[in-house]
């Protein structure tokens, strides 16, 4: 799952949610040099002729739109949330990389979770209700993900934490 839980301290936890990640870096320059490798079969047909140089701006321009695709999804997916709960607190914190840095707090006994089944964004949309505000969190996770969280934010919530 793309979320852990840590305990930093005897009354304190932290949540880190994360998108999930099916590419590595690694893997994504094999795709690509592969895609290069591949596009260059069909020209070794017309090597030696006026047309390679006609076909291989192609090849170089679908490299390119390759690569600046899974760029520009790795910068999407550098999204991360950390919930943190201390004994009083709850703190969220949503990291987006064009969005910049959000803050939600409230008193951890008012924190509630809510899972909206339909009329959300997603199906089965997780929320934080607290100080007057209502909070995404791990709206990037699956659905079976996003039910699995709210089963432990619920659990994590009414669990007393030592003071």
């Amino acid at each position: 799952m793309p979320y852990r839980w840590n305990h930093t301290s005897d009354s304190e936890q932290e949540l880190r949610l994360w998108p999930h990640n099916s590419l590595p870096p690694r893997w994504a320059m094999w795709v690509i040099f592969s895609v290069f490798l591949f596009g260059l079969i069909p020209l070794l047909a017309v090597l030696g002729s006026a047309l390679l140089w006609g076909l291989l701006p192609f090849l170089l321009i679908t490299v390119l739109g390759l690569w600046l695709a899974i760029q520009a999804n790795y910068r999407s997916r550098s999204v991360f949330e950390v919930l943190t709960l201390t004994g009083t607190q709850a703190r969220l914190v949503h990291h987006h990389p064009r969005k910049g840095r959000q803050e939600w707090s409230c008193n951890r006994y008012w924190a509630r979770p809510e899972i909206h089944e339909h009329g959300g964004p997603v199906p089965n949309y997780v929320t934080l209700t607290g100080d007057g505000r209502e909070v995404e969190i791990g709206a990037f996770l699956s659905e079976s993900e996003r039910i699995a969280l709210f089963d432990d934010l619920t659990k994590k919530l009414r669990e007393p934490v030592a003071q």
